[in-house]
């Protein structure tokens, strides 16, 4: 079966040393040493994850992962990897320039900004010519939801209100939230029930901890708008899914989570 993650990165040093993945690397039980690409394509591997998409990272202190290093990465391995862009939300016009060239020059299939990052809802005025440029590049963009690992303020991630204040200022743009929206769990599925343009992805969960609400509607009537993802390095896909038989899908929705779904959002060919 088609099993194509969603939210991944390959790590550089500077990622891996930043101070607010100590709480992360406590839970996951993983060390500070940056993995390697062929780790990466291993662990797919072992759970046959067919594409994951690679995001950078950008934060007010600067480049994590930069995206030429992502397309880097990407290049080497284009049967097995797509790229997510990242922003500098200081530098509006700046960020509005970067989707462009990583879209059109790189062939990445979507940008992400994670708002406890920034400190910033999703609805801060900083976001908007992201969004903008989203919409007139037909790429969808991704964010995460819920509370933080690290140890951070886990308000910006909250759904209601600011997401839904996003979705209704920008009808056109397609939003996939990531890590699944906990403890706010009702409100992600009030937004994924009030907007067809907006997704979840279960990324930084293993599947037998889903909120039961969320595998109720992945079961039903939400079975073409939640995907598979990892948060790879910190969670494992064989990991993830290695318990995937409990949630009890029918063989249309299991297609849909683990790879239809994001097939189509994301506008990726199947191989």
């Amino acid at each position: 079966m088609d099993i194509v993650d969603v939210w991944a990165q390959q790590p550089t040093d500077r990622f891996m040393a930043a101070p607010w993945l100590d709480t992360l690397l406590r839970w996951t039980g993983i060390s500070r040493e940056t993995p390697t690409v062929a780790q990466n394509l291993a662990a797919m591997d072992e759970a046959g994850v067919s594409l994951a998409l690679l995001a950078g990272w950008h934060g007010p202190t600067g480049s994590l992962i930069s995206n030429d290093e992502v397309a880097a990465v990407v290049a080497a391995h284009p049967d097995r990897f797509r790229g997510v862009a990242t922003v500098d939300l200081g530098d509006p016009m700046g960020a509005v320039r970067e989707i462009r060239r990583c879209v059109t020059e790189l062939g990445f299939v979507g940008v992400r900004v994670v708002p406890w990052l920034w400190n910033l809802p999703p609805n801060d005025r900083r976001y908007y010519p992201v969004y903008v440029a989203c919409v007139e590049l037909g790429v969808p963009f991704c964010t995460q939801i819920g509370h933080t690992g690290p140890l951070c303020p886990s308000e910006p991630g909250r759904p209601i209100p600011y997401l839904d204040e996003v979705l209704l200022d920008f009808p056109e743009l397609t939003v996939i939230g990531g890590h699944v929206g906990y403890p706010w769990i009702h409100e992600v599925l009030s937004l994924a029930t009030k907007y067809p343009n907006f997704y979840v992805d279960t990324s930084a969960y293993v599947l037998h901890r889903l909120p039961a609400e969320l595998v109720d509607f992945l079961r039903g009537r939400g079975r073409d708008r939640v995907m598979f993802g990892t948060n790879w390095p910190m969670l494992s896909a064989s990991r993830a899914l290695a318990r995937i038989d409990e949630l009890g899908l029918d063989e249309q929705a299991r297609q849909l989570f683990l790879g239809g779904n994001a097939r189509r959002v994301f506008r990726l060919a199947a191989d």
